[in-house]
Formats: C-alpha cells, structure tokens, sequence
C-alpha cells in the first residue's frame, strides 16, 4: 500500500507541475492510460477530487494545491539527497538545469562548462533560452542567469562574468542621413530598434546616467523584436539606433560597421549572476558547474547581500 500511494502520489505531482497528462507521462517514462489510471485510483482513495480536466489543460483543484504545496517539495528532496549520493561515484553525475538567455549561453556558460563535460561525461548540463523572468523553483530549474540587479532576494548570486556597459550604436549609412544624437532626448527625433519585453510586453526603456543624472527614454522606430538576437543585424541593416550590452557590439565596432554614440551616458554596471535558492543543498555535479562558471576571486553573495 505504502508503494502504490508513493507512485499514485508522485504521479499526481508531476501531472499538477506539467499540467498535462501527455507531457507528464513523458516525463515519468508510462504511458499516458497508466498515468490517468494512477491519478484516479488517488482519488477515490482519497474521496476527493484532486484536478481539474478540460480538453485543453490540467490544473489542480483547491485540495489538489493544498495536496501539491504539502507534498512537492518532499520529492524534490528526495531527489537532490539521491543525486548527493553521487559523492561516493568515482565521478559525480547527474543533471543540472540552467536558464538563460541566448547571448550569454552562447559566450560564456558554454564555453566554461565544455571542459567540465568533457572532464565529467557522466554530468548531463540542460540549457533553457528564455528572455523572460523566470521563477526557477516553481519551473524546476537548478539555476538561472541575470543581471546582477534583477535577482530575486533570498536567492544565492554568483558572479560569472565582468561588469557591463550598454551601447548605442547604428551604421555609417545611417548616420549619413540622419545627425548623432548629442544626448539621450535626441533619441526621440530617431529611428530606433526596439525590443519588446518577455515579462509584460512592454518595450524595453532605456536607461541612461551621466554625472549622477538618469534618463529614461522610450524611443519608437519601424523594427520590434521579442528577443535581443536580431537587433545588431536590424542596426547593421540601417534600420535605425539600437541599445544592447556593448559586447554584442564589439567586433562591428571595431570594423568600422557600426558607430557608437553617447558613450558617456553609459556606465558599467553589475554584470551576469548565476543565481539559485538558498535553501537548495548543491549535488556534487551542480557544485562543479558553480565552480566552473565563477569569476576566479569573486565571492557568492545572497540576493541584497554580501556572502
């Protein structure tokens, strides 16, 4: 009886988080018929009803949340206590779950965590590109990246890149029909590219300072994208002004592609974080990519917090 309600109970957790079946029998390897066997033979047990059906989605009920806040966290407890086990492996193994957004992954995570994963095969490393803010511990993830300003409080922040600075840059073609900005106002009588937010789909505003002043500006143009990814093609396609971390600049910068303005109004700020619960007890595979990604020197800290 104890097993059947442990697989009955762990089934109905995944369902709840997945809110799908199809995806959650997927996830736990059965077949879709099995799992809804499990979550209605929990039920009746129960005597109470524990999700909502619909055609499209599965959410739980007022009892189903209760059931799923009580009892989640147990399971994810378990888990990380086996995947601690690994410690007495030769090797530590297991996955490790991280969201980003693309630029980062592609120029720092990956290249410090190569020479890990070829040093430790058994280590499986998941990347998640997403622009958004992410609330890792409801959507499982062992960790996030994000500037260093925008981590959430109670969370355990390691810094794994430089400060950063912002740019605004556009093309040669551009500037010959249009004059340089001279201040952040200017931007206004421009065409600019923008990008339109994840989290609440609102454009990006951007924020200049300079001599202790700050400056907000919403600025409008022909080209909105929902991700960074394009914006130096648009800006090299003369499509107007454009507003990144100056590195996505750099090298058409130096090549002359690309003309930069109002660099005094940009100062460094803090840079990229990894950042997980402080609550979380690393796995011997997560405390290798952590490892791996710090800035050499640099200490963790807690969310708002020197550690």
């Amino acid at each position: 009886m104890i097993k059947r309600n442990l697989n009955d109970l762990l089934s109905f957790v995944t369902v709840a988080r997945e809110g799908s079946f199809t995806r959650a029998a997927a996830h736990l390897g059965v077949t879709q018929p099995a799992l809804s066997q499990a979550i209605t033979s929990l039920e009746n047990r129960l005597k109470i009803r524990l999700l909502t059906r619909t055609t499209r989605s599965v959410s739980p009920t007022v009892a189903g949340e209760r059931l799923l806040l009580a009892i989640g966290h147990r399971f994810d407890e378990i888990e990380t206590e086996l995947e601690i086990l690994t410690e007495l492996r030769e090797k530590p193994a297991g996955t490790v779950r991280i969201t980003s957004g693309d630029h980062i992954l592609r120029t720092t995570l990956l290249p410090k965590l190569t020479p890990l994963m070829h040093q430790y095969p058994d280590i499986k490393i998941e990347f998640n590109v997403n622009y958004g803010f992410t609330d890792i511990v409801a959507e499982r993830f062992d960790a996030g990246v994000r500037l260093g300003d925008t981590i959430d409080k109670d969370m355990i922040a390691v810094p794994i890149g430089p400060q950063l600075r912002m740019a605004v840059a556009a093309s040669p073609a551009y500037f010959s029909q249009n004059p340089p900005p001279l201040t952040p106002r200017d931007l206004m009588q421009h065409s600019c590219i923008n990008v339109r937010m994840v989290s609440g789909g609102g454009l990006y505003v951007w924020d200049f300072e300079h001599q202790g002043k700050q400056v907000n500006v919403r600025v409008d143009g022909q080209v909105i994208f929902n991700t960074s990814l394009h914006v130096v093609d648009a800006a090299l396609a003369g499509h107007g002004i454009a507003w990144l971390p100056e590195e996505e600049f750099s090298p058409y910068l130096s090549e002359g592609k690309l003309v930069r303005v109002l660099e005094e109004w940009c100062p460094p700020f803090a840079g990229y974080y990894l950042y997980y619960p402080s609550r979380r007890q690393p796995s011997p595979a997560f405390s290798l990519v952590v490892d791996a990604l710090r800035v050499k020197g640099a200490s963790m800290r807690i969310a708002g917090s020197e550690a």
